[in-house]
């Protein structure tokens, strides 16, 4: 940890723990019922969103459009080093720091997770869950974020285990095995707590598994039900896979990004990943259901009650697990989702029903809007060896970093990618925990650019729009202030007015924004928390950016003290 504005030397300990090593059992008065009412309690981040709906709002507004400027470092916990061993992340640092009653909960790369006094800074405890060096990943050693509920905090392990954690000590309470690892199946998704249960979906779609989506007791680990999003022989669009083959089997559509929930209608609302093969769609003919959907999913059973597919036969690897944000609008209970197809879907949650779609990408080839209000593709990678092009490329306009709403502006607010790509088809066999891509990939590194847009919920038409010279990869976070916060590949943090889209403060943190950025309040002053570390593919177009002198770390942002 090292101090910045604002924070006590490194030596004193938190004013909250007596030693290090322990977190005040704050934790324990966390249940379903705080987590339901969680924007009643603005001064704390109790759930991955901040809430079910996954808005991504805080009413918080010490921090406002007026006193922005005046935004400086409170403290920065540094990974890595001052005796944490965490050692640098090979990929980024992609979570979305929890907060309650003054203490953080925070994941990382290798199987890292701490408890940090969120005031100070000062580390409470950590814990690391032995990683095997081996385990296929298809897209970086990261983790999501926590949860926390019932004294607990609950983490997904990249080796396909769910663990929870004594909030006050970080000593393992439980550890149940969630996938086959051999198989290629890892877990990098911030489960969600629902009633009694823990939820958690699954990784490994690029090597050929069948995505599911678990419960599991909150209490002792043990799992309640476990919904498959392909569906086998017999089953309710099964009808969509090939009758002759197991390729329903090593079918894909994983659920790696972490859902919404209403508990109106005591629905989940979770997306899912592409088919497998990625790009070979010859191998399985149909509309591959439920890849590259959202599910509503009954939490009690597990049942997938409606379903909505973006892209029905995906060759252009469009995972759909990005955010479901819910949202009403004259008295309708409303979906939003951002594609990485490059169009805005709007759903109303209840049944499924599509109310429209419009593009938010300004390049977009591979599929158009037909007379029907679907999207139909256009552009097919689908012969062997023929190099196609197409926007956006597989990176999509938008990755799983999520969008914002504002219920002050009626707005949501999208990070963007505008990035194309050229694949080729190379058949593949299928084997065990080897890729199963079914093509070679070249992206567009010489013609990219990103942005932060606005668009109105009522109608979807875009407002604002921030330009950058690089795609815009990092997670909104909107406020009661009227701000927008987003990073940017090139270490940037900058502060938007969220009705005009004016850029109001900068600041740069000396490393890349691939992770979810999170308000909260301690003793009445307002806080932004922003993990940044981001290598691995940003190096080819962010040269020399992503180590920086910082590297991978916490900063955390408050007005000065007066």
């Amino acid at each position: 940890m090292t101090d910045y504005v604002d924070a006590p030397p490194a030596a004193k300990l938190s004013e909250l723990s007596a030693t290090v090593g322990t977190a005040p059992a704050v934790a324990k008065s966390v249940d379903y019922k705080r987590i339901l009412n969680a924007r009643s309690e603005p001064q704390n981040w109790l759930t991955y969103y901040g809430a079910y709906d996954g808005q991504r709002y805080s009413p918080l507004d010490q921090i406002n459009v007026d006193n922005v400027k005046r935004l400086g470092t409170a403290w920065v916990f540094q990974f890595g080093s001052y005796g944490l061993h965490a050692g640098a992340s090979t990929y980024a640092f992609e979570a979305a720091p929890l907060v309650v009653d003054g203490v953080m909960f925070l994941s990382g790369w290798d199987g890292w997770v701490w408890a940090i006094d969120a005031k100070t800074g000062q580390q409470l405890w950590q814990h690391k869950h032995a990683i095997p060096f081996d385990v296929s990943l298809c897209c970086g050693n990261v983790n999501r974020g926590v949860a926390v509920a019932k004294g607990k905090v609950f983490v997904a392990t990249l080796n396909a285990h769910v663990i929870a954690l004594d909030a006050t000590t970080g000593e393992c309470v439980w550890d149940t095995v969630h996938g086959d690892v051999r198989a290629g199946e890892s877990a990098t998704v911030a489960p969600l707590v629902v009633k009694n249960m823990v939820i958690v979906g699954s990784s490994g779609g690029e090597f050929g598994v069948r995505g599911h989506l678990d419960a599991y007791d909150v209490d002792t680990g043990a799992r309640l039900w476990r919904c498959y999003t392909v569906p086998k022989p017999g089953e309710r669009g099964s009808e969509t896979w090939p009758s002759d083959s197991p390729a329903w089997a090593r079918g894909g559509g994983n659920t790696w990004v972490t859902g919404t929930y209403d508990p109106e209608l005591n629905l989940l609302y979770w997306g899912t990943g592409n088919p497998a093969p990625d790009f070979d769609g010859e191998i399985r003919q149909g509309d591959n259901l439920h890849t590259d959907s959202v599910i509503a999913v009954n939490p009690d059973t597990g049942g997938i009650q409606w379903h909505y597919q973006f892209t029905p036969h995906d060759l252009w690897d469009y995972d759909s697990n990005m955010e479901s944000i819910l949202f009403e609008q004259s008295g309708r209970k409303l979906l939003a989702h951002f594609d990485k197809n490059g169009y805005f879907f709007v759903l109303d949650r209840t049944n499924g029903e599509l109310v429209r779609v419009t593009p938010f990408s300004d390049r977009i080839t591979w599929g158009e809007i037909s007379n029907d209000g679907t999207v139909k593709p256009q552009i097919f990678p689908d012969k062997e060896g023929e190099a196609v092009h197409f926007w956006p490329g597989p990176a999509g306009a938008k990755e799983w970093c999520h969008a914002a709403y504002s219920p002050r502006t009626n707005m949501f607010y999208v990070p963007v990618q505008d990035v194309g790509s050229t694949v080729t088809r190379r058949r593949r066999e299928f084997k065990e925990s080897i890729p199963y891509w079914g093509a070679s990939v070249t992206v567009d590194t010489d013609d990219m650019a990103g942005q932060v847009k606005a668009f109105d919920a009522a109608t979807s038409e875009e407002v604002w729009r921030w330009s950058w010279h690089l795609p815009i990869s990092s997670s909104v976070l909107a406020t009661g202030g009227d701000l927008v916060f987003c990073g940017t590949p090139s270490g940037e943090l900058n502060a938007f007015d969220a009705r005009s889209g004016e850029l109001l403060w900068q600041f740069q943190t000396g490393s890349g924004h691939h992770s979810s950025p999170t308000t909260y309040s301690v003793d009445g002053r307002q806080y932004i928390a922003v993990p940044v570390g981001w290598g691995s593919w940003v190096e080819g177009f962010a040269p020399g950016m992503m180590g920086g002198p910082h590297g991978d770390a916490l900063f955390v942002f408050a007005l000065p003290q007066e």
